[in-house]
Formats: C-alpha cells, structure tokens, sequence
C-alpha cells in the first residue's frame, strides 16, 4: 500500500494531510495513523487530515484520526492546514475561501491577503449538555465551577466547539505539569466523551497565555479549537476582551467572538514542511 501525503503544521501543531479526494472513506484505517503518527518509527504528527469529497453543498470533507486512532471531530490549527492543501492541490483553479463539512458542521477557512487563514469557526455551544459534561444541569452553563481533579480542587469554565473543552485560569501556565494533570483531566468522569483541556493565564484583557492537554494527542504545541473557547471562557469569567491574542508555546493566534452574531473567528498560519510517500 502507497500512500502520498503532505506534512504540515499549525503553530507546531503538525499533520499528515492526504488527498481522499476519490473517495468518501479514508484511505487508511485508524490502526495504520498511529503507526503514521509515531514520532520514532512513523512520520510522526499530532494526527492524519483527509480531504474527502464534499457533502450537501459543501467544497470538501474533512476527517480527522488523532495520534492514537481516535476520530477528532474538530480541529482549528488542522482546518487551516487543509485549507492550504486543498489551495495547492486545486492550483490556478484554487478558492480563497471553502466550505468544509466536518463532524462539528460546517466550517468556513479564508486565505487572507497576508498570507494567514481566518476560520470562521461557528457559534460556541455553552449548554452542558452540549459540551458535554456533567458538571451542571444540561441546560445550564458550566462558568467557574468547582471540580476536583487528582485531588486538587479546580475552578473550571466549560465550551464546546465541536469538541469538549474544559478551560482554568492559572496565575502562571509554566508551573503545570501538563503530563501529570492533563490525563486526570480528560478522562474525568465528569466528561462522557473525554475533555480536551486549557490552562490560561490572563496577561492583559487583550493577551492570553495558553497551554493545552489535547484529547487523543496528549500535550501539543497549539490549539485552535483551545484558543477560541479559552476566549469564550474568558469572556463568560470577565478575564478578556472578545478580541485576543492567544499565545501558544508554538506562536500566536487572534481570535474574535463577535457580539453581533455571537461566531468565533480565528486567524493564524499554516506551513507546509514537506511531501513524501508511506510504504504500508
């Protein structure tokens, strides 16, 4: 089995990109992407894109197996990496702007003149239920609730982007020992589906520090879904502004929560490192 691929990153968030565009199934199985994803023995990535054909109007499909073979439902830092892809696989006839159904809805990436992608990235779903989590009533907001993770209390705000995320404001991100409390996190039983989690520290109202333990990847360089409801979290606590810079340990990301329709705009890079070609 041959496969043809692109290496790519996001703020250091990297991806192995693959052209599916003939089928509507991905080309390999979730067993084959952590092999793909071994940093050792494999290409290694923090998971494997396939840009699949488009469905009920949309441009294009994306999927997403994460480094340990589960399917990720959303990724911000991958949705701009695709858009890239798919601009370089189309050439001259190439959009600057797609439609791309994914298991979270449908996403919207724009190249901007400068070179960046900006992701309209929906509305954020702020119901336990929809996040989901136990951590209050379905109907209610998860906003600086208590949760005892690993025996250390947490005061937690809850989002979802697609995907669950469980954010906490910290006095200084540098003293969290990720690989030590990131795992307590996301398999707390208080998250049905597991729980992707970031830990801020609030610089300015304008300016966020963030580190993040992601479901399935484990510790990461950025976060794009992480960084738009850590902005959320810190509206909903009063710790920022609806437009911020969110620093990463891989760079910068602006991300804007509109007050007039309430959608989330995300604007950061994507980088081609490489093509290549997996003998499986």
């Amino acid at each position: 089995m041959t496969i043809e691929f692109t290496k790519y990153h996001g703020l250091g968030n990297d991806f192995i990109l693959i052209d599916n565009r003939a089928t509507s199934e991905p080309a390999i199985t979730p067993e084959q992407a952590v092999k793909l994803c071994d940093r050792h023995f494999g290409i290694g990535a923090d998971g494997v894109i396939f840009a699949l054909p488009g469905q009920d109007g949309t441009d294009y499909t994306m999927r997403i197996y994460n480094s340990d073979g589960s399917e990720a439902q959303m990724c911000g830092n991958g949705i701009r990496c695709l858009a890239d892809f798919l601009a370089s696989l189309e050439g001259v006839a190439a959009k600057t702007a797609y439609r791309i159904q994914t298991p979270a809805g449908v996403i919207t990436p724009k190249q901007e003149a400068d070179g960046r992608i900006r992701v309209d990235m929906g509305i954020p779903l702020l119901e336990a239920g929809q996040v989901p989590t136990t951590l209050a009533e379905p109907d209610q907001k998860v906003v600086n609730t208590p949760i005892k993770v690993a025996g250390q209390s947490w005061d937690v705000t809850c989002v979802g982007m697609g995907n669950p995320h469980c954010i906490t404001f910290v006095e200084d991100v540098t003293t969290i020992s990720l690989e030590t409390i990131g795992p307590e996190f996301e398999h707390h039983p208080a998250f049905p589906q597991k729980t992707n989690t970031e830990f801020i520290q609030v610089v300015r109202p304008d300016y966020l520090k963030m580190r993040v333990w992601e479901r399935g990847a484990g510790l990461t360089l950025a976060c794009g879904t992480g960084a738009c409801a850590s902005v959320v979290a810190g509206v909903l606590t009063q710790n920022c502004d609806r437009t911020a810079t969110v620093e990463l340990p891989g760079g910068c990301l602006e991300i804007e929560w509109s007050e007039l329709d309430q959608r989330l705009y995300m604007t950061g890079p994507a980088e081609r490192v490489f093509t290549g070609r997996w003998e499986g």
